[in-house]
């Protein structure tokens, strides 16, 4: 049974038909007669499940949007990319290659994901952040900012890669939890002037401007102690 069909309203795309959607069956919080997002053929978007596209959202090429996956606002899906599982692609974001966004994760923002890039778990892709080549992001992980993530980078875990981050090999990211009076997680990671950055809470800097806070906050009581074992650790890890 199909739950949704074209409604003869098309828009072209170099060289491309893109065609209009109209829900003909309620599921998922989708109304019957509800007009969805383009794609360009069935193929785009799965018959089955609460999968669906919206607003102004293209899918296109062999791309391939199934489970109860969405993909809303100006988002664009092409090439040999899927989102699938509960996934959420929004906002200007694009997902294209061979890439994948699966399980709960999204991509939102002006986020980039391409290449053989995947992206899963509880993980979020956003602002200018671009994740590419064989990169993967799983977990509860966080790629935000201006952040490139590619080559066989892994960004797992708790972790958050920000700003100006550049991780391009997997020893080029590092995660540490609990850590700290509050048991949190560190992240340290090299940033595209190949310096190396720490996030940890509400701090995001440079590891040198981490030691100075810790030295002003912590001095040396036990967890100014172990964020000093620790620094000494990126360093260690960050000079190979």
């Amino acid at each position: 049974m199909k739950k949704y069909e074209f409604t003869g309203v098309t828009k072209e795309y170099f060289g491309r038909t893109l065609h209009q959607i109209r829900a003909v069956m309620e599921f998922g919080g989708v109304e019957v007669g509800e007009e969805g997002g383009w794609i360009e053929k069935e193929e785009n978007l799965n018959q089955s499940g609460d999968a669906w596209v919206y607003g102004d959202a293209w899918v296109y090429g062999n791309a391939w949007v199934c489970g109860n996956a969405w993909v809303s606002g100006n988002a664009r899906v092409s090439g040999n990319a899927q989102v699938c599982g509960n996934a959420w692609v929004y906002g200007n974001a694009r997902v294209s290659g061979n890439a994948q966004v699966s399980g709960n994760a999204q991509v939102s923002g002006d986020a980039w994901v391409y290449g053989n890039a995947r992206v899963s778990g509880n993980a979020q892709v956003s602002g200018n952040a671009q994740v590419s080549g064989d990169a993967w992001v799983y977990g509860n992980a966080q790629v935000s900012g201006d952040a490139w993530v590619y080559g066989n980078a892994r960004v797992s875990g708790n972790a958050w890669v920000y700003g100006n981050a550049r991780v391009e090999k997997i020893r080029q990211v590092m995660v540490i939890t609990p850590i700290g009076s509050e048991d949190g997680t560190l992240t340290a990671y090299r940033s595209k002037d190949d310096g190396i950055e720490v996030k940890r809470g509400c701090f995001s800097g440079t590891l040198q401007e981490f030691e100075e806070a810790v030295r002003t906050r912590h001095g040396d009581n036990e967890y100014g102690k172990e964020y000093q074992a620790v620094i000494e650790l990126i360093k260690v890890r960050f000079a190979q």
